[in-house]
């Protein structure tokens, strides 16, 4: 047995660091968190001063089984876990259970697994810091307390078939996604005229090249007009010329935010699938700890990446830079994300080697040179209106750290700057020919709707969350139904061009896709329904000051200069007043919006959330006579239907025609829309639309769909609905909608199985259910 046992939260980086560490060392993994709150009660003790009680969950028994049994048997237990305050946490919840003093345990940390980076943390150990448990502590009761008090108001609050629930970081979230929606919706483009000459002019090889040069916008179309006919029979004269040097300097390397963005941007990674890779590429001592709001580089990493650059450009590709943060925070994380070996480029794993040459061209590029331009503006000057027409170009007279890596923009950052191109060589009083001008109407534009990499850009700017929070945060609102992640087509938008070629003005129509979007993020109306409620009934919570706020106290408790449990009764008292208050007085949610009456019953119609969504109703469930219901499409919102499109809605079911003697229906039920045929149910697959699919779209699917089904099907006891049908794991029963297994022995018979022996089947299956494995979570 060995001497020591060394404990890690990974079996992955388990492996790696035994690769590092001799014989007297065995090193053995906890799976994440031992322990966690227990659920009844919320886990706290709200009246012993917030007082945690922590259990080990089933899954965690064996794995704690087996760790205290290597640890009584070891001379000497030592603690590497991950170096944030999730990892202190996991370290100190492994000395609680396994009998360990906190005080005494030797607890190593490291910001790469390299060879000298473990050697070295085993020779200056540590003990553990209870200041950034108790910040992880903290974090943790307060989300609970927020989780187990809303959750609870909303569904008391709002009649739906999941149950909703809240959480602090998280419902902020969904409320920056539900603002920039709304301000999508009610944003009214304004049009006015973009003034573009296209002249032609000599190169430096004397050949004849055509550029672009801008005039002042106009408001209108009658303004265009008026300034394209003040330049009938203009001379156009170049007055000035302006020659500015310009320079472009590198991003800063990676902290976790900016790899989740740039990895969103230039690999089109989730957030959560950036860090699963970096996480990866950590445990396998590829790259630097993957969660941090450092921009530092090490003396040992500068020296190695400036040995780098100097052997694989020249000396003027060099420029040693030191970078700070805009914002300090306490997540005791000292270096930005970089390679450990900055001398390999790329790495052999297909599933990270794109995201590790990313970080390594980021690093390398961090110690480059400025990019150096020369901007050229020249003025043209209009003989016939003394206005003048500006062109711009850039010339680029030094690469430097543009030759390894360029840094992509979002969406509301790029600017029409960024699409200057060059000039020829022009020079002052030089007369110009005009090709010809145009006058095009361009619109304003809204913000763009949130991608994953934008929202944590924008999480981070005000302070909300840390490098550890903004995945999950993500991946939850995603799951939890209040956010999903979409595209959106375009629409064709007419717009106006005015033509003056030739002293001649001519007027055209052409058109534009607008509105197009890529993996954007959209609230779903039960999200925005939700937000309203928490932002009405919970100020506070929904506040990103505050919110805000309640970070920069953890990272106090993790500095030591403030108790954690002060901060907890700081926020808990008032809130709970909230709870109680809303519990009392706040009204049901009905995410409720009139669209007008239905013609035929003069009935009112609405659009409102309902037990299965958000959906259109006409009538009202006190009318003597039955409501009429439908559910809404996945493009459409209680916000934004209109009174027309609702009323389509209710045109289903259809009837299509005849096929084969019965008729064929189409609607749209509880698990999506269907064809209805002969008494049988066929599910439409998401290419057609139910509103305007037809007869002879629908009998080929008819029949493929039967055929496939009539090849399942073994058996059929139709009297009692019951069906023995072929399954990817042998023959299985299926009554209504729920499916029985066979044992092996019946799945070899299942041809011949008889009703009275498959009724038996399923009763002895309903008495005693199978248990469902649990697995280890990892």
């Amino acid at each position: 047995m060995a001497k020591n046992l060394l404990i890690v939260e990974s079996p992955a980086k388990a492996k790696t660091i035994e690769k590092y560490l001799g014989s007297d060392f065995e090193v053995k993994s906890s799976y994440g968190h031992i322990r966690d709150l227990e659920k009844d009660d919320m886990g706290i003790d709200i009246n012993n001063n917030y007082a945690p009680r922590y259990i080990i969950p089933a899954d965690k028994q064996k794995v704690v089984k087996e760790l205290k049994s290597l640890a009584k048997k070891s001379g000497e237990v030592w603690l590497a876990t991950d170096e944030d305050r999730e990892g202190e946490a996991i370290s100190w919840h492994l000395c609680e259970v396994l009998g360990l003093d906190p005080v005494k345990t030797k607890r190593i940390v490291f910001h790469e697994i390299t060879k000298p980076a473990i050697q070295g943390a085993v020779q200056h150990p540590r003990t553990v810091d209870m200041h950034l448990v108790n910040a992880q502590q903290a974090r943790r009761i307060l989300d609970r307390i927020v989780g187990f008090e809303i959750s609870p108001v909303l569904w008391r609050k709002m009649s739906m078939r999941n149950s909703l629930s809240a959480g602090r970081v998280q419902s902020v979230a969904v409320r920056l996604i539900a603002e920039r929606e709304r301000e999508i919706n009610a944003f009214q483009p304004v049009s006015s005229f973009k003034i573009e000459a296209v002249f032609s002019g000599k190169d430096i090889n004397d050949k004849n090249v055509s550029f672009k040069a801008e005039g002042s916008r106009q408001k209108s179309a009658d303004d265009a007009e008026t300034f394209l006919k003040s330049c009938i029979d203009a001379k156009y004269t170049v007055s000035d010329i302006q020659m500015k040097p310009a320079k472009k300097s590198p991003a800063a390397p990676f902290t976790t935010s900016t790899l989740q963005q740039e990895a969103s941007r230039k690999l089109g990674y989730s957030v959560s699938k950036t860090m699963l890779l970096a996480q990866k590429l950590y445990e396998s001592g590829n790259i630097t700890y993957m969660r941090t709001d450092s921009v530092n580089l090490s003396d040992t990493a500068l020296n190695d990446i400036h040995s780098n650059i100097s052997q694989q450009f020249a000396t003027n590709y060099l420029q040693t830079r030191q970078y700070k943060k805009k914002n300090e925070s306490a997540q005791k994380a000292h270096e930005a994300i970089r390679p450990t070996y900055i001398e390999n480029v790329s790495v052999d794993d297909a599933d990270t080697k794109r995201l590790y040459e990313l970080i390594w061209k980021r690093t390398i590029a961090s110690q480059m040179s400025d990019a150096e331009f020369e901007k050229t503006t020249a003025r043209i000057a209009i003989s016939t209106n003394h206005q003048e027409l500006s062109a711009q170009g850039e010339v680029m007279k030094f690469d430097g750290f543009l030759k390894v890596y360029i840094e992509d923009k979002d969406d509301e950052d790029v600017t029409d700057e960024d699409a200057e191109g060059m000039l020829p060589q022009l020079s002052v009083g030089q007369d110009l020919s005009l090709n010809e001008m145009q006058a095009i109407e361009r619109f304003t534009r809204p913000a763009p709707r949130y991608t994953e990499a934008s929202l944590v850009k924008k999480l981070e700017e005000l302070g909300i969350g840390r490098p550890s929070t903004y995945a999950p945060t993500i991946t939850t609102v995603l799951k939890r139904g209040y956010v999903e992640k979409r595209d959106k087509t375009g629409v064709l938008r007419d717009y106006r061009v005015i033509v003056l070629k030739e002293d001649k003005i001519n007027s055209k129509t052409e058109q534009e896709t607008t509105g197009a979007e890529r993996s954007k993020l959209f609230p779903t109306d039960l999200g925005l329904v939700v937000t309203d409620f928490l932002v009405e009934y919970f100020s506070d919570i929904m506040d990103y000051g505050f919110t805000a706020r309640i970070e920069e106290e953890f990272d106090d408790i993790a500095d030591g200069k403030k108790q954690w449990e002060k901060t907890i009764d700081g926020f808990y008292k008032p809130f709970k007043k909230d709870v109680e208050h809303t519990l009392e007085n706040a009204e049901r949610i009905k995410g409720e919006r009139e669209l007008g009456e239905d013609p035929v019953s003069g009935k009112k119609v609405f659009a409102r959330m309902g037990r299965y969504g958000p959906m259109v109703q006409i009538g009202d469930v006190n009318d003597e006579e039955k409501p009429r219901f439908a559910k809404l499409k996945s493009t459409q919102s209680i916000e934004t239907i209109n009174f027309e499109e609702a009323m389509e809605l209710f045109k289903l079911p259809r009837t299509l025609g005849e096929f084969e003697g019965s008729e064929v229906t189409v609607n749209i039920g509880r698990f999506g829309p269907f064809i209805a045929h002969d008494k049988k149910f066929y599910s439409l697959n998401k290419e057609f639309d139910p509103y305007t699919i037809t007869l002879e779209q629908a009998e080929p699917i008819i029949v493929e769909k039967r055929k496939a089904k009539d090849e399942r099907t073994i058996k059929v006891f139709e009297k009692e609905k019951i069906q023995v049908l072929r399954g990817p794991y042998g023959p299985y029963l299926k009554q209504g909608l729920r499916n029985y297994k066979l044992t092996k022995e019946q799945q070899e018979r299942a041809a011949d199985l008889e009703i009275d022996e498959a009724k038996q089947i399923i009763e002895e299956i309903k008495a005693n259910p199978p248990k469902k494995s649990s697995r280890k979570k990892k």
